[in-house]
């Protein structure tokens, strides 16, 4: 079964850089898709970006074009999301999550088309 954890979040002033971290354990990465999504207070789960195991970026979210990019280390069974300009509007939970790849599975920007989550990490910008 296959487990996500996140690290790697914190309090981080407008301006700054934070590195995200997806570690997953239980089996191996490379078989997965695997996306980031933001959940901000009071607000539905944002797709941020989604990477093939191949390391072919799909999306990214409109917002954090040119200053978010997503990475993976299938060796290391680990994908990231660097994070650099950080914006208020960029505060909230981040969770990876990760669907096999398979018949009917894409790097999709719906949250329930992904059947592994992790339980977030949380980042606050602020001054």
């Amino acid at each position: 079964q296959l487990q996500l954890v996140e690290s790697g979040g914190g309090l981080v002033q407008p301006g700054g850089s934070l590195r995200l971290s997806c570690t997953a354990s239980g089996a191996s990465l490379y078989n997965y898709y695997i996306a980031w999504f933001r959940q901000a207070p009071g607000k539905e789960r944002v797709a941020i970006s989604c990477i093939r195991p191949s390391g072919t970026i799909v999306h990214y979210e409109d917002s954090v074009q040119g200053r978010f990019t997503t990475s993976r280390d299938n060796a290391q069974n680990t994908a990231f999301l660097q994070m650099a300009k950080l914006e208020t509007g960029d505060t909230g939970v981040y969770h990876c999550a990760a669907v096999r790849v398979g018949v009917g599975t894409r790097c999709a920007r719906v949250a329930a088309d992904f059947g592994y989550w992790g339980q977030g990490t949380q980042v606050t910008v602020s001054s």
